[in-house]
């Protein structure tokens, strides 16, 4: 993220509505877990005294691309994905009613800090620069990854030193850890004594694919989860090169914000009942589970 400040993530979806092969919306699977959540008092017990007494809370959503958060209906009709699941569930748990506004994913950190949005979703990475300013409340573990064009010659094994992509050239998101990490590591080639890369960002995920296809990049820096979706998906013709960095991703609040226990107390309480496995099973995360929610754990080394 150019502001470390930005994060992991999806980023903000295409308002362009132009769409690479490959890229067009998904179906949602049908089945519903977070239609059977209920309020649990003792949770909703934990929110601030205002917030109990609106009944609302304003989430900064971020809508990229799945298993996180897309439109599969157009941006005309409610979004869905895993983080939409979580955070609607979370809310029933609290017995609030989610307030919902897109924003673009390199916005949402920094307005949490004016006021603008309660909490901010857009799976947002936990990292040691965005602790300084943010909390987080942990809900999957997913991180970042490297996917290239089907049939790419140049790179065909697991990215696990970022030596393998000098004199490439990567693409990623605006405000992202994936442009933080490329930026604050380019020295490595010429450290190697080879071409250093070249980064290009983009801040709609459509470009950075549309970009792979047409042979403008080499490469795509992304979310774990996001690129193994997009691989699965004969269309994109893309090809998932492996995990490089695990990192926490959580809800996003100002920082020492009160609503953090009554998250952490949601999010375990969907844990303990079924829907949290219920939810990543939707959506083919399951392998990104987490055991129980943490508030502003350490980045993972």
């Amino acid at each position: 993220m150019v502001p470390l400040l930005a994060l992991t993530a999806c980023g903000s979806g295409d308002p362009s509505g132009a769409t690479p092969a490959g890229a067009q919306a998904s179906p949602a699977p049908a089945d519903d877990p977070v239609a059977a959540v209920r309020k649990v008092d003792s949770v909703a017990a934990l929110l601030p005294a205002d917030v109990r007494r609106t009944g609302t809370l304003r989430i900064g959503s971020s809508v990229g691309f799945p298993p996180g958060a897309y439109y599969p209906n157009g941006q005309d009709k409610p979004p869905a994905g895993q983080d939409i699941d979580i955070a609607d569930a979370v809310a029933k748990v609290l017995g609030v009613k989610p307030e919902r506004q897109d924003a673009s994913f390199e916005t949402i950190l920094p307005a949490l800090g004016s006021g603008k949005y309660d909490v901010g979703t857009g799976n947002f990475g936990v990292t040691t620069e965005r602790l300084k300013t943010v909390d987080f409340v942990t809900y999957i573990n997913d991180g970042q990854g490297f996917a290239v064009k089907k049939g790419n010659p140049t790179l065909t094994t697991k990215v696990t030193d970022l030596t393998q992509l000098c004199g490439l050239t990567i693409g990623t998101g605006a405000g992202t850890t994936f442009e933080a990490t490329l930026t604050a590591k380019k020295g490595v080639c010429a450290d190697a004594g080879k071409k250093p890369y070249d980064v290009k960002v983009y801040s709609e995920n459509g470009a950075t694919l549309t970009a792979l296809q047409q042979g403008r990049i080499d490469v795509v820096m992304s979310t774990i989860n996001g690129l193994r979706y997009q691989a699965a998906r004969p269309a994109a013709q893309t090809a998932f090169l492996g995990e490089y960095h695990r990192l926490d991703v959580g809800f996003a609040f100002k920082k020492d914000s009160p609503l953090t226990k009554a998250f952490q107390a949601a999010v375990n309480e969907l844990i303990k009942n079924g829907t949290y496995a219920r939810i990543l099973k939707k959506w083919g995360t399951t392998a990104s589970a987490i055991d129980t929610s943490q508030i502003n754990p350490p980045e993972h080394a």
